[in-house]
């Protein structure tokens, strides 16, 4: 008999993990967990954040949620980066049954799929990682052929370059279709970390603009990457300055019923303020740009979307729209 592949073996440990996890309500520390299983506590925690943190799309559309049921945590009990914290503790256990691959429900295994897809995409030559996308997708679809594991990265040919750049921190050339502005742009990144979104691979990278912070690149709009040999090092205070990266902002829009899919697609997290019959109110966390993050959000979302909070943000919507027409019209401010 064929032995499982090995990524399979680690998917198929997290039940009895989190069923051991159930029975300390105050959490473990992360070292002790592992050795109770005889695996490397780093491992273990790369396990356990491909299941919980992977992405499936936007939520409002499939029905599917993110399951939060893990917190890592620091010495003080506090809330700690997950990359870092030495205790772990399970906040909403459940049957373990229910977290098994043969016994698990669809959406949560979607999500173990795309944890390992994602996997896959930036490790396309190991065996191991296709032989488990084989077998999850057996499980999902049966018969049924599912994606091929060997081409799963043809269509985002930047992620090759860029994955070894941030690795070997070399400086990677990119041609880059603008997502804010209109227009192609040749651009010289150091990229610093790859992060898988709802909306797909995006790169945090520098040189650092003027005001301190790095730039954010959607793979998708990457139509070229060629790696250079040229090193960089990381700048003074790095990890700080990617958490704010990350940092979202709250912004409360009314949108049509029909519109719901734009705030899915833009925001990170959405909550329903007033559910209408043809309207709703919706608080959603964004990135950075918020301006011509929410103004694209809102012509997407058409005319009768506005912006309630904050007041500083509701011309962004005609701001976005005049940006765009000076464009494609030849206006000298294109530049």
């Amino acid at each position: 008999m064929t032995a499982a592949p090995k990524y399979v073996e680690r998917i198929a440990r997290l039940p009895s993990v989190l069923e051991h996890l159930a029975a300390y309500p105050e959490g473990m520390p992360l070292r002790e967990l592992a050795i109770e299983f005889d695996v490397g506590p780093e491992q273990l925690r790369e396990d356990l954040l491909a299941y919980y943190t992977a992405d499936v799309g936007p939520e409002l559309l499939m029905g599917l949620t993110r399951p939060g049921v893990l917190e890592f945590l620091g010495p003080d009990g506090e809330d700690e980066d997950p990359q870092a914290a030495d205790f772990v503790r399970v906040v909403d256990p459940r049957n373990a049954d229910e977290l098994g691959v043969e016994y698990v429900d669809a959406s949560e295994l979607a999500l173990i799929y795309t944890a390992a897809l994602s996997l896959l995409e930036v490790q396309p030559d190991d065996e191991d990682v296709a032989a488990a996308v084989d077998a999850l997708a057996a499980t999902m679809f049966g018969d049924e052929p599912g994606p091929t594991p060997a081409n799963a990265a043809q269509w985002l040919p930047a992620l090759e370059a860029i994955t070894k750049g941030q690795r070997a921190r070399r400086r990677v050339d990119i041609v880059y279709s603008r997502a804010w502005h209109a227009g192609v742009a040749h651009r010289v990144i150091e990229p610093y970390r790859l992060v898988k979104s709802r909306r797909g691979w995006e790169v945090d990278a520098g040189p650092l603009d003027h005001d301190g912070t790095p730039r954010t690149f959607l793979l998708s709009n990457v139509r070229e990457a060629t790696l250079r040999d040229e090193q960089f090092e990381h700048p003074h205070g790095l990890s700080a300055l990617l958490e704010d990266q990350r940092r979202t902002h709250k912004v409360t829009v009314s949108l049509p019923q029909t519109a719901r899919w734009a705030a899915a697609m833009y925001a990170e997290h959405v909550d329903v303020v007033d559910d209408g019959e043809l309207t709703v109110v919706l608080d959603l966390e964004l990135l950075p740009p918020l301006r011509e993050r929410l103004g694209l959000l809102l012509l997407a979302a058409g005319t009768s979307a506005r912006v309630l909070e904050p007041e500083s943000l509701r011309g962004c919507g005609a701001y976005v729209a005049r940006t765009l027409l000076e464009h494609h019209r030849g206006s000298p401010s294109d530049g």
